[in-house]
């Protein structure tokens, strides 16, 4: 009952007030996809000139750990350095900054991007779908 309550709460939380309409569910299983081809946002965009990016190393840690690898319409491209290509673990795991703690978020999928089929997470809807489609009808049936 207890377990029950406090997982409306997190779900009335992230959908509510966080805004998020999924939530992220499993672990990460250490493939390192993540860890290269990646864009990085700061602020509300996502890093687009290497000026940019220069200015952004001396702000945080973070940003001295990517490494420029392209630069395509969306912006620049990275991978990142801490990453052990043979055991697909990062080599400061205990370090890692906010960004690679939280990911993945929904917000990639917002910027074109996906998971990998053998990445660890997966993302399920807050709300169910015949959730949504009764408020909806109520909302509708309420207007007229």
């Amino acid at each position: 009952m207890l377990k029950k309550i406090k997982e409306k709460l997190k779900n009335f939380f992230h959908s509510k007030i966080l805004k998020k309409k999924y939530k992220r569910k499993g672990s990460c299983n250490g493939c390192g996809t993540c860890c290269q081809r990646i864009y990085v946002r700061h602020a509300r965009d996502v890093i687009k000139t290497e000026e940019e990016f220069e200015k952004l190393k001396t702000l945080h840690f973070f940003y001295g750990y990517l490494k420029v690898l392209e630069k395509d319409e969306l912006g620049l491209v990275f991978e990142c350095s801490k990453l052990d290509k043979e055991t697909g673990r990062c080599t400061a795991y205990n370090k890692r900054p906010i960004l690679c703690r939280q990911y993945p978020q929904e917000e990639i999928f917002m910027m074109g991007g996906s998971i990998t089929e053998d990445c660890g997470y997966s993302f399920e809807p807050i709300q169910k779908f015949e959730e949504v489609l009764n408020n909806a009808k109520s909302k509708i049936e309420n207007s007229l």
